[in-house]
């Protein structure tokens, strides 16, 4: 049994898709609550204070996912550990390239459509 911190653990596959799934949720439950309590004017277009901290939050989600993909391909390069743990920590890196991926083609909109419309 891997401990929870090493790269090898199969804890670690999933994390990628719970991450981008948490981000999701806080991105539209944020996007509800931003535009019931103090919509911006439509008339900004897309350049609202509201797109500005989607955006970031984005931006730090997707960073955070990049990091963990590069740190998972890393250790899935490391040939003093087995082929399972190596292709444990490849399956994790994969999964958190997609994470991340995702996280730029849903925030997308953020950059070019009004919120609260």
């Amino acid at each position: 049994m891997q401990p929870l911190r090493s790269p090898y653990n199969p804890i670690h596959i999933p994390l990628g898709l719970v991450l981008w799934s948490i981000w999701f949720v806080v991105l539209y439950g944020g996007l509800s609550v931003g535009c019931a309590l103090a919509p911006p004017d439509p008339a900004q277009g897309q350049w609202t204070w509201l797109n500005g901290l989607l955006a970031l939050l984005s931006l730090f989600t997707m960073a955070a996912l990049l990091g963990l993909a590069w740190r998972f391909q890393r250790a899935a390069r490391d040939e003093r550990e087995g082929p399972p743990a190596r292709f444990v920590a490849r399956l994790a890196a994969g999964v958190n390239l997609i994470g991340a991926i995702a996280t730029v083609f849903v925030a997308l909109p953020t950059l070019s459509l009004p919120p609260c419309l």
